[in-house]
């Protein structure tokens, strides 16, 4: 039985480092087509977010499975609950993804950015990167430390929100109303995009201690 169940353990954490990947490239090829004005980027984005969602199902069709056959207990109930609780962050991530190429889709043939708001969008998408690589590296091998450090490179995404902002809402832009509210929300999907990415550290936390991290979800 337990070595049935560590193979359970096994597929799951295979699902979610998967899943980790594809929201991953996603993002960044929907900042490709925000940047860029490639439909084609765009496009394959939407298209793939359902990969996402049914990897999403996948999983959790296998801890209920898992559950259902093994009724795990203590720490080996911790593994599974907490593979839900970071597969659903990983499918929002997903999500989040597909609203960016959405916009960019939106806006084809020009480019959904103006000139001065792209050097905080390329910052922006190269945090996400970095913390979506690291999420893909921990899911393949937890580690308590690494997992806590990516709120601090949460804070290096507020930074460029805050940065974004003071742009958006001087006094001399030139855009309309309208390119400001694109590029408000389309700040607010990678600064979300990052807080997921956050959560799912949170989660590892917990899963190597035993110990919840203030603000865990």
């Amino acid at each position: 039985m337990r070595e049935e169940f560590q193979a359970d353990l096994n597929e799951v954490s295979r699902l979610l480092v998967t899943m980790a990947e594809a929201v991953r490239a996603a993002m960044r090829k929907a900042t490709t087509a925000l940047l860029t004005a490639d439909l084609k980027a765009a496009e394959s984005v939407i298209e793939r977010d359902a990969e996402v969602d049914e990897i999403y199902k996948q999983v959790e069709a296998k801890v209920a499975d898992t559950i259902a056959r093994q009724a795990p207990v203590a720490s080996d109930l911790r593994m599974v609950i907490t593979a839900l609780h970071i597969s659903a962050d990983l499918e929002r991530m997903g999500d989040l993804a597909e609203h960016v190429a959405k916009t960019a889709q939106r806006r084809h043939p020009s480019p959904a950015v103006p000139a001065e708001l792209r050097p905080v969008f390329k910052g922006m998408a190269e945090v996400a990167d970095q913390m979506a690589e690291q999420i893909a590296d921990l899911l393949a091998k937890p580690e308590a430390e690494a997992a806590a450090a990516l709120e601090k490179a949460d804070d290096g995404m507020d930074d460029l929100e805050r940065e974004l902002f003071k742009v958006l809402l001087h006094d001399d832009w030139p855009y309309g109303a309208e390119t400001a509210i694109d590029g408000a929300l389309l700040g607010r999907f990678y600064e979300r995009y990052a807080d997921h990415a956050v959560n799912i550290g949170e989660q590892l936390v917990f899963l190597v201690t035993g110990q919840p991290v203030d603000g865990l979800s």
